[in-house]
């Protein structure tokens, strides 16, 4: 959960660099809760078949577009890519699939966008390394 805490206090922040685990377990949880929320739309009668979602799963999920947008940039990031690969996703099947593979490529060493996030202490941990 703490990795989705912290994705979300970062927001706005398209710099910097995020980990593979940080991208991922935000997603994980993202799909959780989106998950619980159209089966808690469904119960109360917010869910519509014409459309394929409902009302709090849709606002949840505009809630974290930005935020997902942004781990996504760090992550890229990461592996020493430029946020602008995210528009690969616009390519039908092609683009996803590259998109997914570079984003479980291990972390580069130091690049432009910052140092590895691997070699940094890791505060919630009060780890010396987190790997």
């Amino acid at each position: 959960m703490d990795w989705y805490l912290k994705v979300l206090k970062q927001y706005f922040d398209f710099s910097g660099r995020a980990r593979r685990k940080e991208y991922w377990m935000f997603g994980l949880i993202s799909a959780v809760i989106s998950i619980i929320l159209t089966l808690v739309d469904m119960g109360v009668g917010l869910y519509s078949d014409i459309y394929g979602a409902g009302l709090l799963s849709s606002v949840y999920s505009l809630a974290i577009l930005i935020p997902s947008l942004a781990v996504s940039v760090r992550r890229l990031h990461d592996s020493d890519h430029s946020g602008w690969w995210l528009l690969l996703v616009l390519i039908p099947i092609l683009g996803i699939l590259i998109i997914l593979a570079v984003m479980c490529f291990n972390s580069k060493d130091d690049n432009e966008y910052g140092p590895n996030p691997k070699a940094m202490p890791n505060p919630e941990n009060n780890d010396n390394l987190a790997v």
